[in-house]
């Protein structure tokens, strides 16, 4: 005779006290476990590449100057302009390069910022180059 003859052929039992848990839940137990929950989006963060930002000699300097001044002076006229500007990174060191075209709505010069048309706010410090039509027409 076995161990669990006495039992084998009882019904299964079920509580009459509890809800039958839904299939759904119960196999919800059997799930992996995440013990690094954020490992991944870690590490992913970390090799996310980002760009140096370039430092600007003197020369370069003054000629975006130049281009500021010179679309300063044409605003009336809605001179197409194409805008490389650097963005800082905000979780690490580094950023990335932009490029928009696009009109100038005005030049804040207290500010040092260029804002254009869709609202895109450019500082000028962060302005790496500027091309434009205007530029092309001489007079300076």
């Amino acid at each position: 005779m076995g161990k669990y003859d006495d039992i084998i052929s009882l019904p299964h039992h079920e509580s009459t006290r509890r809800p039958k848990m839904p299939a759904l839940d119960r196999a919800a137990q059997f799930l992996p476990f995440a013990a690094l929950t954020g490992h991944d989006a870690a590490v992913r963060e970390t090799a996310r590449l980002t760009d140096n930002r370039a430092e600007l000699d003197e020369i370069r300097k003054e000629e975006l100057d130049l281009h500021l001044q010179m679309l300063r002076e044409q605003l009336a006229q809605r001179p197409q302009v194409c805008i490389t500007y650097f963005v800082p990174d905000v979780k690490k060191d580094g950023g990335a390069y932009f490029t928009i075209t696009g009109t100038i709505q005005k030049i804040e010069e207290n500010r040092h910022q260029v804002i254009m048309e869709n609202g895109t706010v450019i500082p000028v410090n962060d302005i790496y180059e500027i091309n434009s039509t205007v530029f092309d027409r001489g007079g300076y």
